[in-house]
């Protein structure tokens, strides 16, 4: 019997953190510790409120707690947000009722901070958006990266396309300076990247298959899966060609996180490009045998993706 996994979610609650989410806070093999929220998808006031109104669609047998974080990057000027991606509220213009759960006073690097102090060594980090939150945290204490069990990072890529540029990830492009401490700092990090979740999709069929077989107790979150991802899959079709369907970037991070043999992984010497406009944001792997640029992470090549949207989906059946 695996341990039940204590985790930290870090999310720019936009339509695929809400479905990362709604499967963590179902899964029996996961505790959620709390949640920290950043900008990214949107801004982090609306990707904390969409964070409370998740916790609360799901209806957790147990308090988790929202604590808000950064609200731009490092060093760099605010990009904007990506409502073309996930809608003006950043759940696909889906409707959900105001929570009545309120965020921390705490901010979202001082909670990681005390949670790993507080866990011994059984705190994972499940980072969903910019690892800004994760540097801030660093900075504060020197000392984390020996206190944290193991981070999942969705982001990055190596053999994969960017989809911000054509070499960069959207949650590394986003704050590379923030990626780049975070990668080289010692921290136990697995990159669950572009290579890996644009293999693993969710498709109409799917909604289709939830909708007939969902129990009762998990229509509401049904309900709210099938309004939103439309949304998704209609930029995914502009962007992508793909046909009512789109990729599980955040689920599949939570996915492995909670059962790592979900992907192959390899370990890479990676660092993140800071200086070029062209590349900024690239996860720079060097693959020579003799590598001595960036630091060794595990990173995912390949998945099991037919498992993984099959775990995904029985939650909420």
């Amino acid at each position: 019997m695996n341990p039940i996994q204590k985790i930290i979610i870090d999310a720019d609650t936009g339509i695929d953190d809400a479905l990362a989410i709604l499967y963590a806070l179902k899964s029996p093999r996961l505790r959620v510790e709390g949640i920290t929220t950043v900008f990214g998808n949107i801004d982090v006031a609306q990707a904390t409120d969409n964070t409370l109104r998740i916790i609360q669609l799901a209806g957790a047998p147990y308090e988790v707690p929202v604590a808000p974080g950064a609200d731009k990057p490092l060093k760099r000027k605010l990009e904007g947000f990506s409502t073309n991606v996930h809608g003006a509220n950043g759940i696909g213009d889906a409707v959900l009722p105001p929570a009545t759960q309120q965020p921390l006073a705490e901010k979202a690097d001082d909670f990681i901070v005390r949670k790993a102090g507080e866990l011994g060594g059984e705190l994972v980090l499940v980072t969903l958006g910019r690892l800004t939150n994760v540097a801030h945290a660093l900075a504060k204490d020197p000392a984390l990266a020996g206190k944290i069990k193991h981070v999942y990072v969705m982001g990055g890529t190596v053999h994969a396309p960017g989809n911000v540029t054509p070499v960069a990830e959207a949650n590394i492009w986003g704050d590379p300076e923030a990626a780049d401490l975070v990668f080289a700092s010692g921290l136990p990090i697995t990159m669950v990247g572009l290579d890996v979740t644009m293999k693993t999709n969710i498709n109409r069929q799917h909604l289709d298959f939830l909708q007939r077989t969902c129990r009762e107790e998990n229509r509401a979150i049904v309900d709210f899966i099938c309004a939103s991802l439309p949304f998704y899959f209609e930029f995914y079709r502009g962007s992508n060609y793909f046909i009512d369907s789109a990729p599980m970037h955040d689920p599949l991070t939570v996915l492995v996180a909670e059962e790592p043999g979900i992907v192959v992984n390899q370990t890479m010497h990676v660092k993140v490009e800071c200086e070029s406009a062209l590349c900024a944001g690239m996860t720079v792997a060097d693959l020579r045998r003799n590598p001595i640029v960036g630091a060794p992470i595990q990173v995912s090549v390949d998945v099991d993706a037919e498992r993984a949207v099959g775990k995904m989906l029985a939650a909420f059946i």
